[in-house]
């Protein structure tokens, strides 16, 4: 790994987090959109360890912007839960990131996302190759989650 690299966990488990009481829905549980917003916030997490995240914007003009997430839903959340989650690089090339992140309630599954990301020079307003140092980090992370077993 480059040696200004981030030290990853395979897989990143930094990210935990409770369920706001406006995110239980009617049925008693955490409804589709807040699903959405603890994967776009267990992936922010997982972002800043690679290197790619506010600081990287205003360092470098750089950003990753979200053109996709699929969800699967798994199992009903409730508000006492306290929810974890377990992201990998999946993929990238020169311009793009695929993450993907299981969200638990302990040892359960209760969703998992797959979110592709492009690389932006925000300054240009075009997307545009990633820096030869994140490309690094990427590649080596990439393979060190490659090579770990896959959860379940």
């Amino acid at each position: 790994m480059p040696a200004d690299s981030p030290s990853v966990s395979v897989p990143f488990t930094e990210f935990s987090c409770g369920v706001p009481a406006s995110a239980i829905d009617y049925n008693g549980h955490m409804n589709d959109a807040a699903y959405a917003q603890v994967l776009t916030d267990a992936n922010e997490v997982f972002l800043d360890a690679l290197g790619l995240s506010a600081e990287y914007r205003e360092r470098t003009g750089g950003a990753l912007y979200t053109v996709e997430i699929t969800i699967k839903f798994l199992h009903e959340v409730n508000a006492t839960d306290t929810i974890t989650a377990e992201s990998r690089v999946a993929s990238h090339d020169a311009k793009r990131l695929r993450v993907h992140s299981t969200l638990l309630v302990g040892d359960t599954a209760v969703a998992s996302g797959d979110s592709l990301y492009l690389h932006v020079d925000t300054n240009a307003g075009k997307v545009s190759p990633f820096p030869e140092d994140r490309l690094a980090v990427l590649a080596s992370v990439q393979t060190d989650h490659d090579e770990a077993p896959t959860p379940g």
